[in-house]
């Protein structure tokens, strides 16, 4: 916790006090947090442990369970491939393999350069435009293998 910045502290304290009459205030201080800076590192949880009074160990478990916490800062760029039954049977695997392959990471990584992350989900609800994929909350439907090169040099070419 000492590497924890006084400006940031003093955010989350704040984030805290919000909640402070609430009975189980922990998914609301984890979700803004969440918001605020984009992920939800160790020192942070034992911030939140010491104003609360709830256990590390338990808001480690709320943090790791819930795929929209992030213990790690996610890219610039969200993508996320859509592993469901209906969108894997439509190639899902193949669409994030070659995702993986374009960026050079894995799934649950983020990029060097900061500008991608690729997540795989689960079922995004999304089952009659299988397969499907998200990029910071835009949708792209009954994606193909061959549209993903285009996909990620369209984000590349914003950064540019």
């Amino acid at each position: 916790m000492a590497h924890l910045q006084k400006a940031a502290a003093k955010k989350i304290n704040e984030i805290c006090d919000r909640y402070v009459n609430e009975r189980t205030p922990l998914m609301m201080i984890l979700s803004d947090i969440q918001k605020e800076y984009g992920y939800i590192p160790l020192e942070v949880q034992e911030l939140v442990s010491e104003r609360t009074g709830i256990s590390v160990a338990e808001i480690y478990g709320v943090v790791t369970f819930y795929s929209f916490f992030s213990l790690k800062p996610k890219g610039k760029y969200v993508i996320g491939v859509c592993l469901g039954t209906a969108c894997y049977v439509k190639g899902a695997q193949q669409i994030i393999d070659k995702f993986s392959e374009i960026i050079g990471i894995k799934p649950g990584e983020t990029s060097e350069d900061g500008l991608f992350t690729l997540d795989a989900l689960r079922c995004i609800g999304a089952c009659g435009i299988a397969p499907a994929v998200t990029i910071n909350g835009k949708v792209y439907p009954k994606l193909t293998v061959d549209a993903v090169p285009a996909i990620v040099n369209e984000y590349k070419a914003m950064e540019a």
